[in-house]
């Protein structure tokens, strides 16, 4: 037997038997064999439904909008319908042309970050810089002396986090690789995410022929006058970010348990794997509910925020509203925050929400500031690369005119822009949307690659020893104890 390697502080022997442990229960999450410890390590759950109320309240709150647009939404929408003779067919040619080169343009990114993730990662912090430098600068000039004070107050701040977590770059750089070779070697679960997204753009339609006519024959008539209730626009704001909520946090939870099955369990790795649609399963049935209890929180919180911001408008901008609308987004950002890294736990193990919270706050105190600063550097490299696609599509889009397929944009809607001009702003934001998908699924891996190097360091080293081995190396460069 060869000498046994350091993790963490816990002596491995090699070879590593991932099974000498076993869950506490039958299962089929991927971490069957990841035992429960003292630390706050997680442990597999027994397979049964979590949190199933809060599933069956989704599923009440998409059949009570199916049901309003059915009755409301129809007439509303026939007597508004376009009879103006212009179309739209140039635009939607467009609109998928661009979308096809976004997804190659994307595509291209994955590789990009494996091989340079470092590199990207401090033009991304440096860049930041710049561009909170720039804006102190533009408002001086505009002069905005109170803004550009403001803006040397962020300068400083920004300056001063980027000097601090310089040193944390190449830690976070390894979690990056991991995360991307994990989504690279289960790439099905990235069309999985584009499918969510398609559920989410269905429902925004749905919601929003039932808001139409909700709002045209019950809300913006009472006796003859035009006015807003605030209880239907709270009610319809709810379902809205809601269902949002929970597909969003779907896909959070199915690329969590995809990253555990490939960490723990490598052999059920692929394109369509066991992995990835068990995830998906799992996800859907059994989760569920634990997704659902934890996206209605924010919802409601995002409700209230959109009735004030509402109720606002019409009160002239009263301050007290704008307070209670800061207060309101403050909250919902910090669950919302939460709530990615509880569903992480949910993903892995099976946890109800109120446990998955729980573990949440273990891996907080043990690792916190190292989480976040990873999950944070991580995230600027998303936003720059996102940005970058954006910019390609839509100097891609700039080209294409009125002579452009045939001369299809001849007889196009007026957008009060020319051709170009609308399809550069088209481009921008398909390119944005698109590669925004990616990104948010390799950001789902990388959390939950941050969450598998705290509880199952020895699984990784078994079943990813090179990973493991820059890891375990960018680690020991901060916390050189914990290999002692």
């Amino acid at each position: 037997m060869g000498e046994p390697v350091v993790v963490q502080g816990t002596a491995i022997s090699q070879p590593y038997n991932p099974y000498e442990h076993k869950a506490a229960a039958p299962t089929d999450q991927p971490v069957a064999q990841q035992p429960a410890s003292s630390s706050g390590a997680g442990e597999a759950q027994p397979t049964k439904c979590r949190d199933p109320i809060f599933a069956l309240l989704l599923i009440g709150n998409v059949a009570a909008i199916c049901a309003v647009a059915g009755i409301y939404g129809t007439t509303a929408f026939d007597q508004n319908q376009n009879t103006s003779g212009e179309n739209y067919d140039g635009y939607v040619v467009a609109a998928f042309v661009l979308g096809a080169i976004a997804m190659v343009f994307t595509g291209f990114c994955l590789p990009i970050m494996m091989c340079i993730p470092m590199i990207l990662i401090k033009a991304s912090l440096i860049g930041m810089l710049i561009l909170s430098g720039a804006m102190m600068v533009v408002s001086f000039l505009s002069g905005s002396i109170i803004g550009g004070i403001f803006g040397v107050v962020f300068f400083l701040i920004f300056a001063c986090y980027a000097r601090a977590v310089w040193s944390r770059i190449p830690f976070a750089s390894v979690n990056l690789l991991t995360a991307c070779t994990a989504v690279k070697q289960n790439c099905g679960v990235i069309f999985v995410a584009y499918l969510y997204v398609i559920v989410a753009f269905g429902w925004s339609i749905l919601w929003s022929i039932a808001f139409v006519g909700v709002y045209d024959q019950v809300i913006a008539t009472v006796n003859g006058e035009n006015t807003i209730n605030y209880g239907y626009y709270f009610l319809l704001f709810l379902s809205f970010f809601f269902t949002h909520q929970v597909i969003q946090n779907c896909t959070h939870v199915t690329v969590s348990g995809t990253v555990g099955s490939w960490w723990f369990s490598p052999e059920h790795s692929g394109c369509c794997s066991g992995g990835v649609m068990g995830s998906v399963i799992r996800t859907l049935t059994t989760s569920f509910g634990s997704v659902c209890f934890g996206s209605l929180l924010v919802a409601i919180l995002q409700a209230t925020k959109a009735v004030a911001q509402a109720a606002r408008g019409e009160d002239g901008g009263s301050f007290l509203l704008c307070i209670a609308e800061c207060i309101l987004q403050c909250l919902a950002d910090i669950l919302e925050y939460f709530n990615k890294w509880a569903f992480v736990y949910v993903g892995l193990y099976g946890y109800s929400y109120i446990e998955a919270g729980k573990n949440v706050w273990t891996l907080f105190k043990n690792r916190g500031w190292e989480a976040i600063i990873a999950d944070d550097l991580i995230s600027n490299v998303f936003f720059f690369l996102s940005l970058s696609v954006g910019g390609v599509c839509a100097g891609i889009g700039y080209a294409f005119n009125e002579n452009s397929f045939g001369g299809i944009f001849a007889d196009a809607i007026d957008t009060g822009l020319s051709v170009s001009t609308t399809n550069a702003v088209l481009g921008f934001i398909i390119g944005l949307v698109l590669s925004s998908i990616l990104f948010s699924t390799i950001g789902s891996a990388v959390n939950a690659v941050i969450v598998c190097f705290a509880e199952g360091p020895a699984e990784f080293e078994a079943n990813h020893p090179e990973l493991s081995r820059k890891m375990r190396e960018t680690w020991l460069q901060f916390y050189p104890n914990c290999g002692a």
